[in-house]
């Protein structure tokens, strides 16, 4: 019998049991899918417009930046499904059971980020589209109403759980995609594919643009690393990791629709109204709302709230998750309103007091920045592992214990935790975002943002250096050994109470 949608879940990050992994990855492509398809994803797409390419150029670099974004996050679907529990728990196995505080803090911030995005865009667009139709105020008072509006109702279905989460992205991911198709019709008649762009043939801003637009589209599918497992962990184990992944990559591939028609609408936006595309203060909703036909008004504010419940929360719904396994006084409940409370006053703060309406896609790509290197430490260990994990050793921080196979020094792995470190730090020193945040080192490569690539190579390369010099215990690696790394025969203490005297290190044999 299966669980009703209106049933508050009490699971947190503890292993999901077999009997209720009733998920697919179809509900796995609804939910990853349906978080990106939204206006939030479409002032993405018009960045390429914005760094003044052309369509086509711009169109290239969407589909480049879509393609190994997509390719990049697809692995991190296969924890979940493995282990049961979200992505930060399952990194226990690399950083240590200490350490996976990184992937929670790393998902919180993200979750904030992406989760203040949704609300600014959805709420500017709903009010916008509303004035335009019926004359509804443009004020701060109605601002702050749209956005309380979808805060709350983010925040009501995130406590519900995952299975509401998973009704409510059914919906979206009809509905959205019928009416950015919908746009097809709306905007047609202004479409020119010709658009040439700011940058003429052969000028020296033309890479170092086209390359920023392509990392910006990319940081869209990278920001679900962390969250992947959070859904994912409700399908049954002994599915085939190939439909799995393709789940996962098929979702981000299908942005391409949300992308598009922001890319679309951008360029007939900087040919009819080119002052809500001044790259010094670009007002993406409010240039679609100039251009629009009347009629279209309606399906506008249909695609922000429906977008903006559905990427609201993916994000948030995670996070509290997380936090309830990181502070023990918290249910998963607690949490979430815990943090949804925090990330609401956020929102408010940001747009009415602090003016981060802007500042805050440059905090998101930055937080990026830190998660990809992160992802590529799973991935690496995944495959040096052979995709073989102790399930119980993983939850010893949850349930507030010492010891197992993940304990390495303290409860923290130092290979695991150098390699991120390092690399996210000069991934962050290589940032070129002008007139937003430039690194000490941005200047470097002539203008081009090479962070992201910059940041995946040199976590790959150390930390598959550390794994080599300094072996990890061979109890982690499973029956099978180690693959391309090196094991050493050092033992490892049991599992114990948090409250008992620190073991004596002894070899496990089994699971």
């Amino acid at each position: 019998m299966s669980t009703p949608i209106t049933e508050i879940e009490t699971r947190g990050v503890d292993r999901i049991p077999d009997a209720e992994r009733t998920a697919r990855p179809l509900d796995l492509f609804r939910v990853s899918f349906g978080g990106a398809n939204t206006f939030a994803t479409c002032v993405l797409g018009a960045f390429p417009i914005l760094f003044g390419l052309s369509f086509w150029q711009g169109f290239a670099a969407t589909v480049l930046g879509l393609l190994v974004g997509a390719l990049i996050l697809a692995p991190l679907s296969l924890f979940g499904p493995l282990n049961g529990t979200n992505n930060a728990v399952s990194s226990s196995a690399h950083l240590g059971v200490h350490g996976r505080i990184v992937g929670s803090f790393l998902s919180l911030l993200t979750a904030i980020a992406f989760f203040s995005i949704s609300v600014w865009s959805s709420g500017d667009a709903l009010v916008g589209g509303a004035h335009r139709l019926v004359g509804l105020p443009q004020n701060d008072f109605m601002y702050g109403i749209a956005y309380a509006i979808f805060a709350g109702l983010v925040l009501v279905v995130c406590v519900y759980g995952f299975r509401f989460m998973l009704f409510v992205n059914k919906i979206a991911v009809v509905a959205a995609s019928a009416l950015f198709v919908l746009g097809v019709f709306a905007f047609a008649g202004d479409f020119d594919p010709s658009y040439a762009g700011m940058l003429a043939p052969g000028d020296p801003l033309f890479w170092p643009s086209f390359i920023g637009a392509a990392l910006i589209v990319l940081s869209n599918p990278v920001s679900f690393g962390a969250f992947l497992g959070d859904w994912s962990r409700y399908i049954p184990a002994d599915t085939p990791r190939r439909r799995v992944m393709a789940a996962a990559f098929l979702a981000q591939a299908s942005t391409i629709l949300p992308f598009f028609f922001g890319l679309a609408t951008a360029s007939i936006i900087a040919a009819k109204a080119a002052e809500y595309m001044d790259p010094a203060a670009p007002n993406y909703v409010g240039g679609l709302l100039a251009i629009a036909p009347t009629w279209y008004f309606v399906p506008v504010c249909l695609i922000a709230l429906i977008g903006g419940m559905s990427t609201g929360t993916t994000s948030m719904y995670g996070t509290g998750l997380d936090f309830a396994s990181v502070f023990a006084r918290f249910s998963r409940v607690r949490a979430t309103l815990f943090i949804g409370s925090l990330s609401i006053v956020f929102v408010f703060v940001g747009r009415f007091a602090a003016n981060l309406t802007q500042s805050i896609s440059t905090f998101a790509t930055l937080i990026i920045t830190c998660t990809a290197p992160w992802m590529v430490i799973m991935m690496l260990g995944y495959v040096t592992r052979r995709g073989w994990y102790d399930p119980e050793a993983l939850q010893v921080f949850t349930r507030r214990q010492r010891g197992g196979r993940y304990w390495f020094n303290h409860g923290w792995n130092w290979r695991g935790i150098t390699a991120w470190l390092a690399s996210a730090l000069l991934a962050l020193a290589f940032v070129n975002l002008p007139g937003q945040f430039v690194g000490p080192l941005g200047d470097l490569a002539g203008g081009v943002d090479v962070s992201l690539p910059l940041g995946l190579g040199t976590a790959a390369v150390l930390y598959l250096a550390l794994l080599w010099a300094f072996p990890e215990p061979r109890e982690v690696y499973g029956p099978l050994g180690p693959r391309w790394v090196r094991a050493a025969d050092t033992p490892v203490p049991p599992i114990v109470p948090i409250a008992a005297p620190a073991p004596e290190p002894q070899r496990l044999t089994g699971v």
